[in-house]
């Protein structure tokens, strides 16, 4: 599975300063929008959409690959991207979660740039295993991203979805699992202790797995540029919810509240200190 040969981490690290500050200002229209959770994957998403995924030629906005929001609650991290890219418009994110817009707090299929509805977490990963192998029998050349949290590797169906597509062979997909430590309100580490280790549990079904920073891009980028092939592709990105924002890392409640004033102008002032 190949994308761009190299990757500029610098031009990732503003886009992604960028994408922080943009969620914190939809933010401020909405009581909640999940912003901690897109935080901790928004490397993960912008190295997917930036170094990976092949577009079409003459038409830059549309991809040849799928990419899958599996943790549907991080979806802002999807949406920002897409308006980036102008799949989305400006007016998209504006009307986010209000009668009149297109945008919900998951993904839901026929929105644009968005393949498939998510967010009841377990079965994204089935989803994707199917649409990898449908490419592989149709014999087209598409690959197939998906970003999983943590907290969806408790569902069963995420892992016989990762057992089917080890029997399978489909070695056009690529997971991402967002390993924030974090689930809903609570810390997987405490809660569930057996989850780990989670590369060992993966690669004994059969997938290809590495564990990287899930906040540093170019990381990311070349774990995926080195895997070997001929099976599934798993990475681990090793990241903190809230990342960017110190009141946010780590805090349960920012799972779900959209900052006060008071709080926005506090974060926005610290991502303001990452570019001075």
């Amino acid at each position: 599975m190949r994308g761009i040969m190299t990757f500029d981490g610098a031009a990732s690290r503003r886009r992604c300063l960028g994408y922080r500050r943009r969620i914190l200002d939809i933010s401020q229209h909405v009581p909640a929008l999940h912003a901690a959770g897109a935080f901790s994957c928004l490397e993960i998403v912008d190295t997917i959409y930036h170094g990976l995924m092949r577009r079409q030629v003459g038409t830059p906005a549309r991809f040849v690959d799928t990419f899958l929001m599996s943790k549907g609650h991080g979806c802002m991290a999807q949406y920002v991207i897409l308006e980036s890219l102008g799949i989305l418009t400006r007016r998209d994110l504006e009307l986010y979660c209000t009668p009149s817009g297109q945008l919900g707090c998951h993904p839901d299929y026929g929105v644009p740039g968005i393949e498939a509805s998510t967010g009841s977490l377990g079965h994204g990963l089935g989803m994707a295993t199917g649409m990898a192998y449908a490419d592989r029998i149709k014999g087209e050349d598409g690959r197939v991203y998906v970003v999983l949290s943590d907290g969806e590797l408790q569902e069963g169906s995420t892992w016989e979805a990762m057992q089917m597509a080890a029997n399978l062979k489909v070695d056009n997909l690529a997971a991402f699992v967002d390993l924030n430590d974090m689930a809903s309100l609570s810390r997987m580490s405490e809660t569930h202790p057996a989850f780990y280790p989670v590369l060992d549990k993966l690669s004994a079904f059969g997938w290809e797995a590495a564990e990287v920073n899930g906040h540093d891009a170019v990381a990311i980028h070349d774990a995926v540029m080195r895997r070997r092939g001929g099976r599934p592709f798993v990475l681990l990105g090793r990241t903190v919810k809230g990342r960017g924002v110190s009141f946010m890392e780590s805090v349960p409640i920012w799972h779900y509240r959209s900052p006060n004033k008071e709080e926005y102008a506090k974060a926005i002032a610290e991502l303001a200190e990452v570019t001075s």
